[in-house]
């Protein structure tokens, strides 16, 4: 299987940006703001959060779709392994939730902070908090099948 060093390194690159931050708001930030912060400052805080951390996110999806499929195309989609075929499905699931969640609950948050409707703004940030999750966990199913996939599915 041939395909450019740099190709995967860009889809590597943007994986760990996306999933490692993920990973740091859910384990870390989301813990400590949770417990340090009043439902003010605390929804404040997460719309500065996703404010810088959305746009890299978009930016990471391209990267990822781009690289991705850049080289499955380059060996053949026929002829990518089934882990590879597994990761995009994957991947498709996590930027659709993802997208999910910048049209609807993001968008709640930053018009309930706007307004200061702490109650709606704390609604908003519990749904974004258990789709990030998810997504969290999805990437490292996709991280799973990126380095174990040919243990996977070889049986």
């Amino acid at each position: 299987m041939s395909h450019s060093p740099f190709l995967l390194f860009l889809h590597v690159a943007a994986v760990t940006v996306w999933v490692g931050g993920m990973f740091f708001a859910y384990v870390c930030l989301r813990p400590v703001a949770a417990v340090q912060l009043e439902p003010p400052a605390r929804l404040r805080l997460w719309r500065a959060v996703f404010g810088r951390f959305f746009p890299l996110v978009w930016g990471a999806i391209a990267l990822i779709l781009g690289s991705g499929l850049a080289m499955m195309l380059a060996v053949g989609m026929k002829a990518a392994p089934v882990h590879w075929h597994l990761m995009l499905g994957v991947g498709l699931i996590m930027m659709l939730i993802f997208m999910h969640v910048f049209f609807a609950p993001y968008k709640r948050l930053l018009r309930a902070v706007d307004a200061s409707d702490w109650p709606a703004g704390g609604a908003a940030l519990a749904q974004i908090r258990k789709l990030v999750g998810l997504n969290t966990v999805l990437g490292v199913v996709t991280i799973a099948l990126a380095t174990l996939g040919r243990l996977l599915v070889a049986g």
